[in-house]
């Protein structure tokens, strides 16, 4: 431990300078605009990578934005961590909201402000120079294989074909994701679970254009009137979705484990005030920890149509659109789900309206070993780092690969994330603890230490 505080301690300033560097390119995968700032953020992340010292790097091509790659292999014997991530990051806007701009990281109280900076850039980017640390102080113990794709946010659908296609390439004993987050640095945790995930767009088609509404108000159907009584009706008094069949495969948790679920520190009052809410809402019956880790949801992202620019236009819109998300738990498949949410949409709506459902993309939820090797071994460093051992908890979030690499490359997953739920993830003003960056640094090399002892 004492050699890897002081590598830190001695490029302290440059570990942050490089990840600033990263940041700043602002690879945002869903807007085309971005695409050649993704590409040479693709280029910078190959770069550190040979930098670090890791062999066989490569930009390798896709269908769409490339997945780079690296690995060190010191002995074929030893065991094989596989690590991922992603270099691209979702749109900034509304840039209005930030209070600096977007990919001009600025450290204020002590934390990154950046798109980016959390989600994954100062995750994934701990990994490369903790592996940097273990090359310069000659203390690498397994293999290492690095793969860092362009395309998590829109949905990674050509990751798919790339680990098909390299199943002997991206041959390992564990996968070692850090794009989640722990309950706080003083209460560290790792995630066991994740959410599936289905995203789905929208469109409701009224009249054959827009009308005046003084003309045509009350003959004709408002499509953004209808959606939005459409939108209302997929929740029950409870908040429970009324989607038939939606809940079929979900398998309730028994006591014993709400009971360990709960038992993570959670202050409801402090939770209110971080959102500036006064209330929280949610399916009746379950406490803040179930509702966001071990429950179905269904959330509206976008809602848009008719006339939104200034002053006033009298109008009867003719299309009205939505993106909707729905997590999903344990059994339930994300494309059972969206066939379940397409014919539930077309059955409810009037015939005064036409309804299109357009999938974007999908994920399945995962539960990870807790008696495994890798997870023990992740235990064993974080107790080490922070000195006192990880909580278990259940993400609200979704990976889809990690399903992925489970039935391609037949490897379970650790996700061993140093993020905060409070990062502004996906929001303006997103932010990364300095502390935090420093401490993933610091706590990597002791997981890749005890998954080699532990698998001797």
């Amino acid at each position: 431990m004492q050699v890897i505080k002081q590598y830190i301690e001695q490029h302290k300033q440059r570990l942050l300078d490089e990840l600033f560097e990263l940041l700043r390119f602002p690879s945002v995968s869903a807007d085309p605009k971005y695409k050649p700032e993704v590409l040479k953020t693709a280029d910078y992340v190959a770069k550190k990578l040979t930098e670090a010292g890791a062999d066989n790097v490569e930009v390798c091509q896709t269908a769409g934005y490339p997945i780079v790659y690296g690995e060190k292999i010191i002995d074929p014997a030893k065991p094989t961590v596989l690590v991922y991530g992603h270099y691209d990051v979702q749109p900034p806007d509304p840039l209005e909201l930030w209070k600096t701009p977007p990919f001009e990281p600025t450290v204020r109280d002590g934390k990154i402000y950046a798109r980016g900076a959390c989600d994954d850039k100062g995750q994934f980017y701990m990994h490369i120079k903790a592996f940097e640390l273990m090359m310069q102080t000659n203390t690498l113990p397994c293999n290492i294989k690095i793969m860092i794709e362009g395309e998590e946010e829109v949905g990674s659908n050509n990751l798919g074909v790339f680990v098909k296609a390299n199943t002997d390439r991206l041959k390992a004993d564990v996968v070692l994701i850090s794009d989640t987050s722990m309950i706080s640095m003083e209460h560290p945790s790792l995630e066991t679970g994740l959410r599936g995930l289905s995203y789905l767009e929208v469109e409701i088609t009224g009249p054959n254009r827009d009308l005046h509404s003084g003309v045509y108000g009350g003959a004709v159907a408002n499509p953004i009137t209808i959606l939005s009584k459409m939108i209302a009706s997929l929740h029950d008094e409870n908040n429970h979705i009324t989607i038939p069949g939606f809940y079929d495969e979900v398998i309730a948790l028994n006591e014993q484990e709400r009971k360990e679920l709960n038992a993570a520190p959670y202050n409801e009052a402090e939770y209110k005030k971080d959102l500036d809410v006064a209330e929280l809402w949610g399916e009746k019956g379950y406490t803040t920890f179930e509702r966001t880790g071990t429950r179905p949801t269904l959330e509206v992202n976008g809602i848009w149509g008719g006339y939104i620019g200034e002053g006033a236009k009298t109008v009867l819109p003719s299309k009205a659109h939505t993106k909707i998300s729905m997590r999903l738990v344990p059994n339930q498949g994300s494309e059972k789900i969206t066939k379940l949410f397409t014919d539930h949409f077309l059955k409810i709506a009037p015939a005064s309206v036409k309804v299109t459902v357009t999938p974007h993309h999908g994920g399945e939820p995962v539960v990870t070993p807790t008696d495994s090797i890798a997870y023990r071994a992740a235990q064993k460093a974080i107790t080490e780092s922070f000195g006192k051992a990880p909580i278990p908890t259940r993400g609200g979030g979704s990976i889809p690969i990690v399903a992925l690499f489970e039935a391609e490359l037949g490897i379970k997953t650790v996700l061993m994330g140093f993020g905060l739920d409070s990062d502004a993830l996906h929001s303006p003003n997103e932010k990364y603890d300095v502390f935090n960056y420093y401490k993933g640094i610091e706590t990597i090399p002791l997981f890749h230490k005890y998954f080699a002892e532990l698998s001797k």
